[in-house]
């Protein structure tokens, strides 16, 4: 794990928590494209650990773009 900004809850609330950082929410999106991607397009198979450096490339990229 690496001192990444988590971008703080995806879904805050007065209360709490523990949940879901910013950061976490953005690279399962992510990945739930690259997922969606790869079964539409046999050629592109993606490994798990490949998917999951790549998904949180992306959320780290797009939490950068929410600074600008």
């Amino acid at each position: 794990m690496n001192n990444t900004d988590s971008g703080g809850p995806a879904f805050p609330t007065t209360m709490p928590s523990n949940g879901m950082s910013l950061r976490d929410y953005f690279a399962a999106k992510a990945m739930q494209g690259y997922a969606q991607y790869s079964a539409a397009n046999s050629k592109f198979v993606f490994s798990d650990e490949q998917l999951a450096k790549d998904a949180y490339l992306i959320a780290d990229a797009m939490l950068k773009a929410r600074e600008a």
